[in-house]
């Protein structure tokens, strides 16, 4: 888009539409957001059951989110980097594998989140 376009309302509905479709192609191909998905599910299911206060609900759905978008950009970066070399290169592993390790680090962080909010409140029931 250059300076001169006019801002278009079709357009910015058009944006909308077009990352609603890469959502749902992202939730429906993609092995490792199911994982993250039941994952996800099981702590919204556990935060209703231990009524957790609306500060732990910001962590809980902060981890959510975190591990959602690093799991999509890395698929982003692991489809263009195929795309663009198709062939073995040392530096696409790198690249691949450190997006890789970026979702490792959010899905250990949202587990740390995880325990922290959830462990005391599962000790006090027993």
């Amino acid at each position: 888009m250059t300076e001169l376009e006019k801002f278009s309302v079709k357009a910015r509905i058009e944006s909308f539409v077009y990352a609603f479709a890469g959502l749902k192609r992202f939730f429906l191909t993609e092995h490792n957001v199911w994982i993250h998905s039941v994952a996800a599910l099981l702590a919204i299911i556990l935060s209703f059951l231990l009524k957790i206060s609306a500060l732990e609900w910001v962590g809980v759905l902060f981890a959510i989110g975190l591990v959602l978008c690093a799991e999509a950009f890395n698929t982003c970066i692991e489809k263009m980097m195929d795309k663009l070399w198709p062939q073995q290169d040392e530096t696409v592993k790198y690249v691949k594998d450190l997006a890789a390790g970026a979702v490792l680090i959010a899905a250990i962080v949202a587990a740390i989140i995880g325990i922290i909010i959830f462990l005391p409140k599962i000790i006090d029931l027993l």
